[in-house]
């Protein structure tokens, strides 16, 4: 069995954001050589996510007008974590609920997905370098 490892970098500059990454998630399958096995995708940070759904600009805007009322970022007094200093409590909040890593089935060398499925990096606090990390297992 072999595997492969890789990093790959965020740097949102607006606070919320989704960036489509399967064509980099694609790049790494090819670059580890593996053609039957299992692709993690997860986010290394606690305010980003990695998800699975559909690539369509209105449900990009509904996911954030969503996540938005279910954990607004104002007023930032609501929340106990911002007592600390901070003030991204609703990113860790939306991170939650969007989720921190997808696993894929590799085919023949491909990500194998169901029709329109495509792989996200969610934002919650950006404006700041946060990492995603790519490990693929197979043969």
């Amino acid at each position: 069995m072999k595997n492969y490892r890789k990093e790959l970098w965020f740097n949102i500059p607006s606070r919320r954001g989704f960036v489509n990454i399967t064509g980099q998630v694609d790049d790494c399958l090819r670059e580890s050589g593996i053609r039957e096995g299992l692709v993690l995708v997860n986010a290394m940070h606690i305010t980003a996510s990695v998800f699975i759904n559909d690539d369509e600009a209105g449900l990009h805007v509904d996911y954030d007008r969503w996540l938005e009322s279910l954990a607004p970022h104002e007023p930032v007094g609501q929340y106990r974590h911002n007592a600390t200093g901070e003030d991204n409590a609703d990113a860790h909040l939306k991170r939650q609920v969007m989720g921190r890593e997808v696993v894929v089935a590799v085919t023949n060398g491909r990500l194998d997905f169901g029709p329109w499925e495509q792989i996200f990096y969610g934002e919650f606090d950006g404006g700041r370098k946060k990492r995603v990390l790519v490990k693929i297992i197979g043969d």
